[in-house]
């Protein structure tokens, strides 16, 4: 009997892009990001952060290691550009820029974009974790189906989690009230601040071993 999907697989991507992606912590800079938005502003906001990440993801995963070799672009190249885009904003969240934003010409800057859809939710870390899945290769026809159906369901169920977490980051914000908010933005800039510097050493380290 043909196996439908790949069990084993799936609970292997689904554990680890959740692990990567975090959707409970990504609820206090999502609504540091999202403190000045209405309710309804802030469900649609989630919505096109999600739309953004799943994209992202899934080109990556189809055709990442083509455009990376084509661009010249390695992937600790990939990961420094995300630690250092993420340090930005984890400085405007700690001094308080990012609560009154600057409109940008033309338009408002819509966070749910960049940084929010990437690289926060689809950084390098989540990137490379697809990639790797997508090129893990088997050698039966009906295995391959089932590896893909695997790591398809796998990426699609982390990104349903993610967006229910900020969906219902309106029940937190209630709760919390301005003063509460502002306070989870201070702590999410720290912990943002904390992620940049990581995936930056994470890339300067692959760097020197690859010297």
């Amino acid at each position: 009997m043909t196996q439908l999907i790949d069990v084993t697989l799936f609970t292997e991507v689904f554990v680890t892009l959740f692990v990567i992606m975090d959707p409970p912590g990504t609820v206090p800079v999502f609504l540091a990001l999202t403190s000045r938005m209405t309710a309804h502003q802030r469900n649609r906001a989630a919505r096109q952060a999600i739309l953004v990440a799943f994209g992202v993801v899934v080109v990556f995963g189809a055709i990442g290691q083509q455009v990376l070799r084509y661009m010249g672009i390695s992937l600790p190249a990939l990961q420094a550009s995300g630690g250092l885009l993420l340090l930005f904003v984890a400085m405007e969240l700690l001094t308080g820029k990012a609560e009154n934003p600057e409109p940008a010409k033309g338009g408002s800057v819509n966070v749910a974009l960049v940084p929010l859809g990437t690289p926060l939710l689809a950084g390098p870390g989540v990137i490379v974790a697809t990639m790797v899945f997508v090129q893990q290769k088997t050698d039966a026809a009906d295995s391959v189906a089932a590896h893909w159906v695997a790591i398809v369901l796998g990426v699609i169920a982390v990104h349903v989690c993610t967006y229910l977490a900020m969906r219902f980051a309106n029940v937190i914000q209630r709760v919390l009230r301005d003063s509460g908010v502002t306070l989870i933005t201070r702590i999410a800039g720290l912990l943002l601040a904390a992620i940049a510097i990581q995936m930056v050493a994470d890339a300067v380290t692959a760097f020197v071993r690859a010297a």
